[in-house]
């Protein structure tokens, strides 16, 4: 989702930043107005559900720093699905808050929550990294393990033959092999294995596949609601994924970017409206460039070399 972000493990501190959308010239970004102490987490926007972890609410125009939450400068790693958010700490806790009717939170309660609460039931498993998809949460252990909460409607806790719906986190057992990364779309997830492997489930993207792809048949992995090992990447290494509403993206250890799933708004570099198999964007596209990390929004990519491209 908007959050979703890979980094290869390159030195990205002397990349530019360069944002553009359709019609204009790429522009230097500028900084983000509006936190104090940049060691403290900042939160603005909807708040309809408590997702801003403030106490109360009230929709959020200007960045607010977050106060009692933790020390400044723990925060590892933040991101948010549909009406929830989630924060990494260095030391492993996870921390959630907002929507809660599907038990995304994994707080073994269905009440949506307003600040910033630790997950109980994961206290003495130490949390890596955590991926929030519409109304479901994957969380990888630093242990290599995958876990899962929230919805099941579409397959997209990776339980096939679980309940409609998990207010705990859960092991996804399918998953044998270690896993370093995890990405979760609107209502699909991903995870790159430590062999360089990417395994894709939830059938979130199978109803435009259908629509837009007739009479082909579909990708088992698009259609699969426990963890599918994604075809067509077999000559190549992942190190992480990213995920979007109805898209996906790996990125290799040689600096490739592959893509596929539904290109409403030309995120995947393609003139095809939906993308079956994993396809490569052309080096040329980054002027020849290596890519170091990828990030995901709703419909949009972006992909970092020792410039910043972004494809709206």
């Amino acid at each position: 989702m908007a959050r979703e972000s890979c980094v290869s493990g390159a030195d990205s501190a002397a990349a530019a930043l360069f944002a553009w959308v359709r019609g204009s010239a790429p522009a230097l970004g500028e900084r983000l107005r509006g936190f104090g102490d940049p060691g403290a987490p900042g939160v603005c926007g909807a708040n309809s559900y408590g997702q801003l972890g403030l106490g109360h609410r009230e929709d959020v125009l200007l960045p607010q720093q977050l106060s009692n939450f933790c020390e400044p400068g723990c925060i590892k790693s933040v991101t948010g699905g549909g009406g929830h958010s989630a924060a990494v700490t260095d030391g492993g806790s996870l921390f959630v808050c907002g929507l809660n009717k599907d038990g995304q939170l994994g707080l073994g309660h269905t009440e949506d929550v307003l600040c910033f609460t630790i997950c109980k039931p994961l206290l003495g498993c130490p949390i890596l990294q955590v991926a929030c998809g519409w109304d479901f949460t994957i969380m990888l252990t630093e242990t290599g393990q995958v876990l899962s909460c929230g919805s099941n409607a579409f397959g997209q806790l990776g339980v096939p033959h679980g309940p409609r719906r998990c207010v705990v986190p859960q092991a996804i057992e399918l998953l044998r092999e270690k896993v370093v990364c995890v990405a979760a779309g609107l209502r699909h997830a991903l995870a790159t294995t430590v062999s360089g492997s990417v395994f894709q489930w939830g059938t979130g993207l199978a109803s435009s596949g259908r629509r837009l792809c007739p009479g082909q048949t579909l990708p088992l992995f698009l259609t699969a609601k426990e963890p599918s090992r994604v075809t067509g990447l077999e000559n190549s290494t992942a190190v992480c994924v990213v995920a979007g509403s109805e898209h996906s993206a790996s990125l290799t250890d040689t600096g490739e970017l592959f893509v596929w799933g539904r290109n409403k708004n030309g995120q995947l570099a393609s003139l095809a409206a939906f993308v079956l198999l994993p396809q490569r964007i052309d080096a040329c596209c980054f002027q020849d460039e290596k890519v170091t990390a990828i990030w995901s929004g709703w419909t949009h990519l972006v992909a970092q070399t020792d410039f910043l491209w972004i494809r709206a």
